[in-house]
């Protein structure tokens, strides 16, 4: 066997030009769609290596993006592992704060920014002294060069590179590749270092049909954002495989995003399950032809049954899947066996994460069954930041979710280690709440939170966002609980507000409805105590 076969990015990138050269992406902007064949994008990745080395970028240094779900970001994705520099994507929703630590923690030598994006990025710059590092910031595509210290046009730069073919290093497959961080819910964001090894490997991964089931037939609108977990790991698994990528830059609508999978007949959608629901509500109300889509994936949150059901009525297999930016992210995908392909038994797999794809193991702690993984994609310590080394215990990562293990291997989430309730000495699983809630006809979100009290020490309090016209009571609500949880389980009181808060990519963000709670800004609404 030729073991010494690196698996790199390098091995991805030149699958383009050598097998899908006539495949494309497309990116859609305010005047239209935007194309550039595989082939065109191999040429500009050629010109970005002369690029990096007349920036003066050192293999290992970091490379950040600024950016949006765009080709020339694509193109980036491919150029600077392969120079042997790594791919530092920064999140765009953090706060300001988080941004500026990061880029001074990750030392930054050069920010790619889309040109929409210099107003917010020049105000960070000009705001923290943590990216005086940066030797360079280059624009792509319109935006004021003036408002960025010393900044260089992208084209411009490209095309002073000249179209010749670049002589790429050898790269060792155990090279960093690319750095992300958390969203950082407590305490700083921790980078994640992901090697050319770990890339090539969960990209394969996504190509089985257990996986993504990714190939050169799919046209796969990526919804979710670059900036996030590498928008998970898709537009390398769609370089591997030859499958065409969609591109929705900064438009994340309903609108536009129903009008991308109609004009550019879209096979595959992936994104978050606010964003999901936004495109479900636009068709539902407006109509829209999703018959191109074979199927799509969802996650970073819990997915309701109800948006999958909602999916199903238009013909569409949407997965639930689950990780972590601690693991490439992809662990689970919530594929049921053959045998329930209909009824309760189907759905009792579906809304579940599903069980491990191949090269993933899975455990639950002996303590509260915290989920435990480990794979040749999942982490072994954070980017210089021994703050979380108690998540790494004998080559296991422990995840911080809280599960349970069903037969075939399905994992089910019961909660965050974090936001479990302890009501008089038993635990109470804020998630099953929610699920329950959301399947209410009148809910439209709902997050669930420890409240003190004197005599139990916890109860849950469920913040709930009614659907526009509804008028449910707790009363109407607590009678709904009361039929999938015992009494003690069921909340007693009730905050309604007009949405649940969201962080950075779209989870539901409880610390700020304790916070919220704790300065007595929730009008709290209180029923029958429980006995």
């Amino acid at each position: 066997m030729q073991h010494d076969f690196q698996l790199d990015v390098g091995a991805i990138r030149r699958r383009l030009r050598a097998n899908y050269p006539d495949q494309e992406v497309v990116t859609m902007t305010a005047d239209g769609f935007v194309r550039g064949s595989y082939a065109e994008v191999a040429d500009r990745v050629d010109r970005l290596g002369r690029v990096l080395e007349r920036l003066g970028i050192e293999r290992g240094e970091r490379v950040a993006t600024f950016a949006w779900n765009s080709q020339r970001h694509f193109e980036l994705y491919l150029a600077i592992p392969c120079y042997g520099a790594v791919l530092h994507t920064l999140n765009i929703r953090l706060f300001p704060e988080q941004v500026s630590y990061i880029v001074g923690h990750a030392d930054d030598q050069v920010i790619f920014v889309d040109g929409s994006l210099v107003e917010p990025l020049a105000k960070l710059v000009a705001g923290s002294d943590r990216f005086d590092g940066v030797r360079h910031y280059v624009v792509m595509g319109d935006g004021d060069l003036d408002a960025l210290p010393g900044a260089l046009s992208y084209e411009e730069l490209l095309d002073d590179a000249g179209p010749r073919e670049y002589r790429w290093p050898e790269v060792p497959e155990r090279a960093a590749a690319a750095l992300c961080y958390t969203s950082g819910t407590t305490g700083n964001p921790k980078g994640v270092l992901y090697s050319h090894r770990s890339v090539a490997l969960h990209s394969t991964a996504q190509c089985l049909a257990d996986g993504m089931a990714l190939s050169s037939a799919d046209r796969v609108l990526t919804i979710v954002p670059m900036f996030h977990v590498n928008a998970w790991g898709l537009p390398f698994g769609a370089a591997l495989t030859g499958a065409a990528l969609l591109m929705p830059s900064q438009f994340l609508q309903g609108e536009p995003l129903a009008r991308f999978v109609q004009e550019e007949c879209a096979t595959l959608i992936a994104g978050v399950p606010t964003v999901l629901t936004a495109l479900l509500e636009h068709v539902d109300r407006n109509g829209g032809d999703l018959s191109s889509l074979r199927g799509g994936v969802c996650g970073g949150a819990a997915v309701p049954r109800r948006l999958m059901e909602g999916y199903e009525r238009h013909g569409v297999q949407v997965l639930q899947a689950w990780g972590m930016t601690e693991t490439s992210p992809l662990c689970t995908v919530a594929r049921p066996p053959a045998s329930a392909h209909e009824g309760e038994e189907h759905w009792r797999y579906r809304t579940t994460v599903g069980r491990t794809i191949p090269w993933v193991e899975l455990k639950l702690s002996e303590d509260i069954d915290e989920i435990m993984v480990r794979g040749p994609w999942i982490a072994a310590r954070y980017y210089e930041d021994a703050s979380g080394d108690d998540k790494f215990e004998d080559g296991w990562l422990r995840t911080g979710d809280i599960g349970q293990l069903e037969d075939g291997g399905f994992v089910r989430i019961t909660d965050r280690a974090k936001d479990l309730i302890k009501s008089g000495g038993e635990w109470i699983s804020s998630v099953e709440v929610e699920t329950l809630l959301m399947g209410h006809p009148d809910v439209r979100e709902a997050a669930v939170i420890a409240m003190p009290d004197e005599r139990w020490s916890e109860r849950p309090l469920a913040c709930v966002a009614l659907a526009d016209g509804s008028s449910a009571s707790t009363d109407d609500l607590r009678e709904h609980l009361s039929s999938g949880l015992a009494k003690w389980q069921v909340p007693d009181a009730f905050a309604f507000i007009d949405e649940v808060p969201k962080t950075s990519v779209g989870k539901f963000d409880k610390k700020v409805l304790r916070r919220r709670l704790a300065d007595g800004e929730l009008e709290v609404r209180r029923a029958e105590p429980v006995s």
